[in-house]
C-alpha cells in the first residue's frame, strides 16, 4: 500500500519559512510530507523546478458583462488556464452592477459562468447603485450566499458614487459584516483635469498620466478612508499606485482604522513614459492609476516591506488591442479619456528569474505565499503553507523557461500579461488527454461562501458612526 496518492519529487520547495529541495506527498488532497524518496501511487519528476503553494489573485475581472449585453474577451476558461499556468489556484473576480438594475440576477450570471472556472473563485460585488432595495435586501441575500466583499469606485462613468452612497454601501457592509473595497481617485478633478487638456489638443495616450496626478489618488484615498473611520467599517484600497496614497493608509492604521491595502506589479515594472510612445502604442500601457515614475515606485515598495500594503494582485482584465471590445473599441486612434483600461507587463521573467531580496526575488515570492494571502481576505482551506497537514493546492513553476500557453490564441492577441507553463497538466487540473477535471473546477462557489473576512485590528470606533450605520 503506497503512503501517497501523489509525490512531487525532487523540486525546489518554497515555504514562507525556507527554500529546501525536496518530496512533497499528498494524499485525499492534503500535504502529508515533505521529505526524501518518498512513495507514492503517482509521481511527478519536478527536478529544476519550483514548487509553491497556489496563489491568490484577489483582484481579477473574468467575463465581466457590460451593460449594453456584451461580455469582456477574457473567460473563466482561458482566465483560469492562465491563472493555473503561472501557479494561481484561487481568484477573486467580480460581479458588476448596472446603474438602475439591482445585483440578483448578473450575480447569479457571474455563478453560472463561473462553473467553467478549473481554479477556486469567489466574487466581489461592485455597487453602482445602492437604492434602498439593492441596501436592505439585495446585499444582505448575496453576503448570506457567499459574497464577502463590496467594490465601490470613487472616479468612473457611469459606476462612481458619491459621497453619500459611498456612505450607505459602508453603513449596508457594516451591518451584513462585509468588507468594502475602494477604487480611490477623485472624479471631479479629473474630469476637470480631462476636458482642459482635451480642449488644448492633447488627446494622445501619454497624457493619460497627466488627467490623474498623484494628488488625486491621495485625497480620494484620505477622503474613502475618513468616511469608513466615520461609520467604523473595515475597507481595503485597491491597486494603490504612490507612495503619497499609501502614506495616508499608514497613518490610519496606525491610529487603529481597520484599513488595509493593495498594489500590483504594473506599479513596479511600468512607468508614466510607457504611455509615451510613437503612434497609439502607449495605448497599450494605460491603467488606472496611472503608472508612476521610477521613485514612485522604490518607495511603494518600502510600504510593501512594512505590511502597510499586504496584497500584491493582477488587476487583469483581458482585452485585446484591436477586437470590439479593445483599446481601438472607440475608433482607430482614440482620445486618452476613451481608451479602456489594460496594460502589457514585462512581469513574468521579473520575477521568477529574481532569486534576491529585491521586490521580484525569491525571497518576496515566499512571503507572499505565507498562510495568509493578506489580511483582509483569507483564502479557503486548500491555500495555505506546504507543510504536514495542511491542505493546499501546489503551483509548479520553472523559474525562468518560456512556457505553451492553455490557450495559444487568446494569449496571442491578447499579450497582457506572461503565462508560464504549469509542470504537469495534472496539477493544473487537467486530465491525461487535457480536458479540465471535475475537481479542479467543481464547487468553487461553494467554497467562496467560507471565506472570511478578517477585522482583528482594534479601533477606537465612533459610537455615533455606529448607530448611524444601523440606521441608514
Amino acid at each position: 500500500m503506497t503512503s501517497c496518492d501523489l509525490v512531487v519529487r525532487g523540486g525546489t520547495v518554497v515555504t514562507a519559512a525556507e527554500v529546501l529541495r525536496c518530496d512533497v506527498g499528498i494524499r485525499g488532497g492534503r500535504i502529508v510530507a515533505l521529505g526524501s524518496e518518498l512513495d507514492g501511487a503517482e509521481t511527478f519528476d519536478a527536478g529544476g523546478l519550483l514548487v509553491m503553494p497556489g496563489g491568490v489573485d484577489s483582484h481579477c475581472h473574468i467575463e465581466q458583462l457590460r451593460p449594453d449585453g456584451r461580455v469582456d474577451e477574457e473567460s473563466f476558461v482561458t482566465a483560469s488556464a492562465s491563472a493555473l499556468a503561472g501557479g494561481t489556484t484561487s481568484v477573486i473576480c467580480f460581479a458588476s452592477q448596472f446603474k438602475g438594475h439591482g445585483i440578483r440576477d448578473t450575480l447569479a450570471e457571474y455563478h453560472r459562468r463561473a462553473r467553467q472556472a478549473m481554479v477556486d473563485y469567489s466574487f466581489h460585488q461592485i455597487i453602482t447603485d445602492p437604492t434602498d432595495q439593492v441596501v436592505w435586501e439585495e446585499i444582505p441575500e448575496a453576503v448570506a450566499a457567499g459574497v464577502r466583499s463590496l467594490k465601490v469606485f470613487l472616479t468612473y462613468d457611469p459606476v462612481h458614487l458619491d459621497d453619500r452612497e459611498y456612505l450607505r454601501v459602508l453603513a449596508a457592509a457594516r451591518r451584513n459584516g462585509a468588507l468594502v473595497t475602494v477604487h480611490c481617485e477623485n472624479y471631479e478633478a479629473i474630469r476637470w483635469r480631462t476636458e482642459a487638456l482635451l480642449a488644448d489638443g492633447r488627446t494622445e495616450p501619454k497624457y493619460h498620466a497627466w488627467s490623474r496626478p498623484k494628488v488625486v489618488e491621495r485625497e480620494a484615498t484620505h477622503r474613502a478612508i475618513a468616511l469608513a473611520e466615520l461609520v467604523d467599517q473595515p475597507i481595503q484600497i485597491f491597486h494603490v499606485s504612490c507612495p503619497e496614497a499609501a502614506e495616508e493608509i499608514a497613518r490610519a492604521q496606525q491610529r487603529g482604522v481597520k484599513v488595509w491595502a493593495e498594489t500590483c506589479p504594473q506599479y513596479f515594472v511600468l512607468r508614466a513614459d510607457d504611455m509615451d510612445r510613437p503612434g497609439f502604442e502607449g495605448a497599450k500601457f494605460i491603467c488606472s492609476p496611472s503608472p508612476r515614475e521610477a521613485a514612485d515606485s522604490a518607495a511603494l515598495w518600502d510600504y510593501v516591506r512594512r505590511g502597510v500594503l499586504d496584497v500584491i494582485s493582477s488587476d487583469h482584465s483581458g482585452a485585446s488591442y484591436e477586437g470590439n471590445l479593445g483599446k481601438r473599441m472607440n475608433g482607430p486612434n482614440p482620445p486618452f479619456r476613451d481608451v479602456p483600461n489594460g496594460a502589457r507587463l514585462p512581469l513574468a521573467d521579473r520575477v521568477q528569474r529574481g532569486g534576491g531580496e529585491g521586490p521580484h526575488g525569491l525571497a518576496h515570492v515566499r512571503a507572499a505565499h505565507r498562510v495568509q494571502p493578506g489580511a483582509a481576505v483569507r483564502a479557503g482551506a486548500r491555500q495555505g503553507q506546504h507543510r504536514s497537514g495542511r491542505g493546499c493546492r501546489p503551483g509548479v513553476l520553472g523559474p525562468g523557461e518560456e512556457g505553451d500557453d492553455h490557450q495559444p490564441d487568446f494569449a496571442a492577441r491578447h499579450r497582457l500579461h506572461a503565462v508560464r507553463r504549469v509542470a504537469g497538466d495534472r496539477l493544473a487540473g487537467r486530465d491525461d488527454e487535457g480536458r479540465a477535471r471535475g475537481d479542479a473546477g467543481r464547487g468553487g462557489a461553494g467554497r467562496a461562501g467560507k471565506r472570511e473576512i478578517l477585522a482583528a485590528r482594534p479601533v477606537r470606533a465612533d459610537p455615533a458612526g455606529r448607530r448611524a450605520a444601523e440606521r441608514f
